[in-house]
């Protein structure tokens, strides 16, 4: 009873930084002894010992020894006046977003829709890659992020509800500074096509990019130092992997056979099913199967295209605009609103696709998993609740790694807190979806607890997330679908109206 008192006291009131209007729950005690960090230990450690195998509850105990003593570490540093100002809670805080999958998913259909298309098969290997290893290491080892208090969290969106080790956003944000290095060095000296100060200037801001996001995790308390280093080496072993390995999965690509789909979705389909199950209900799963899907319709299209004979000059058309290098003005107004509609017309057909088949699919599948668990043991995940335990499905039922236009707004929501550690009392630790047993009270008397999110626009509302068993092959169709229009069937459609692919 002392203990959730004490607990509960530590986290008193709410302040914000006047110009930013930042949340930040202020802890009365700054600093929080290793005793007091384990006092309620042994209640979670019991249930993570329980559930885990007993080599990975080993490695996960192994880590926690480090967070906790890290915790400390980065605790000391923001408190130093040197070390946080209100200008860098903002310049980290949103400098995190170009680590993110999001960031980078957002913008990779374009890389198709103007002919860059190695250059976007690319980018789709190397970033599901990383984002696939590193969520499989994450629900594996079902590590907490640095604890909070004594450590104050700044976050966007729903990155805290996820485990920490390793780092995601230290991953992206190597193996993609290295990838596109490559492609500036090869611009530099193979085919000359950029200048020496273009060059080093490219190269500065890669550097300045990588360290920006790598250093934003320890300074905003998303990540430990073992976090973030884990995450840079494995940045550096997936590129370095990509570089031996894409010119023979190119050429494999390239031809005709159909091994290409009939191995390509059995791996898809196994690295989905044998994703670890966590302890608690954490979004890296999601995360896992989009990446591993977009991958999967990224060379489905590449085969497809060679396999149904696709002219080559046709992905390689180049989109209406003067002959050399002199442009009017109304050249380049017509080209910028060429290039605008395709965008649009092509980021559109992509959320339509999303709607249309998540919608069919959620209303196909569950009557076909019941009749099919009449016959067969399904494969069932943790937290996800078979076809036979409910009759219809919700429009919406999870969080998602690629967000709606109505989603936009929740993914941007800042959250930056002091809550209660994964060391919590509580052995009901799921971090979304669950009832909240370690809620903190807040000044104003809301309850805030480390699943949910403050709400500037109103009072916090608390909502379980339920999972559904068809879910999972929905979004395994959905994504892969996605890539494939992004990857073939948009290009193609581009060029057959005249609008070109490639942009010169």
């Amino acid at each position: 009873m002392s203990t959730q008192a004490s607990n509960a006291h530590a986290l008193s009131s709410v302040t914000f930084h006047d110009h930013n209007k930042i949340p930040i729950l202020i802890s009365q005690s700054d600093k929080l002894e290793h005793s007091q960090l384990d006092t309620d230990a042994p209640y979670v450690e019991d249930v993570y010992e329980t559930l885990l195998p007993r080599w990975r509850a080993t490695i996960r105990s192994r880590i926690l020894t480090s967070v906790k003593r890290e915790s400390q570490i980065l605790a000391r540093m923001q408190a130093r006046e040197c070390m946080r100002h209100p200008w860098l809670d903002l310049y980290f805080l949103y400098s995190s977003t170009l680590g993110t999958h999001t960031f980078f998913m957002i913008g990779l259909p374009l890389t198709f829709f103007f002919g860059y298309e190695e250059l976007g098969r690319g980018l789709v290997t190397v970033l599901a890659s990383g984002v696939y290893i590193v969520s499989f290491l994450k629900d594996l080892i079902c590590s907490p992020r640095p604890l909070a208090p004594p450590v104050t969290r700044l976050t966007i969106g729903t990155h805290h509800l996820e485990y920490g080790f390793p780092s995601t956003h230290s991953t992206n944000s190597v193996s993609m500074a290295l990838f596109i290095f490559g492609y500036v060095r090869h611009a530099y000296i193979q085919s000359a096509a950029i200048s020496s100060s273009i060059y080093y200037a490219s190269c500065a801001i890669l550097v300045i990019y990588a360290v920006t996001v790598v250093f934003g995790r320890l300074y905003t308390g998303m990540h430990s130092f073992t976090d973030c280093t884990v995450g840079v080496f494995l940045g550096i072993i997936i590129w370095g992997a990509y570089v031996i390995m894409k010119e023979s999965f190119g050429i494999w690509l390239a031809t005709t056979h159909w091994t290409v789909p009939l191995t390509m979705i059995p791996i898809c389909l196994l690295l989905v099913h044998y994703h670890p199950h966590p302890v608690d209900d954490c979004p890296c799963f999601e995360d896992a199967i989009a990446f591993v899907s977009s991958l999967l319709g990224i060379a489905l299209s590449r085969w497809h295209s060679v396999y149904s004979g696709v002219d080559e000059r046709l992905l390689s058309s180049v989109m209406p605009g003067p002959e050399g290098t002199l442009w009017t003005w109304e050249d380049t107004a017509l080209w910028c609103t060429l290039a605008c509609v395709k965008v649009v017309i092509g980021i559109l057909v992509i959320f339509v696709w999303r709607i249309f088949a998540k919608s069919l699919l959620h209303l196909v599948l569950p009557p076909l998993f019941r009749f099919l668990a009449s016959s067969f043991d399904l494969p069932h995940r943790r937290f996800y609740t078979p076809a036979t335990d409910y009759q219809h499905m919700p429009v919406e039922s999870s969080l998602r790694a690629i967000p709606s236009v109505i989603d936009l707004p929740g993914v941007l929501e800042v959250s930056a807190m002091k809550e209660r550690s994964a060391l919590g009392r509580t052995s009901e630790v799921k971090r979304r979806g669950a009832k909240l047993n370690n809620a903190s009270p807040l000044a104003n008397g809301e309850i805030y607890g480390g699943s949910e999110l403050e709400n500037s626009n109103g009072p916090i509302q608390r909502k379980e997330v339920k999972h559904y068993d068809a879910d999972v092959l929905t979004k395994v169709v959905v994504y892969a679908g996605m890539a494939m229009l992004a990857g073939e069937g948009l290009p193609v459609t581009f060029a057959l109206l005249g609008w070109g692919v490639r942009p010169w």
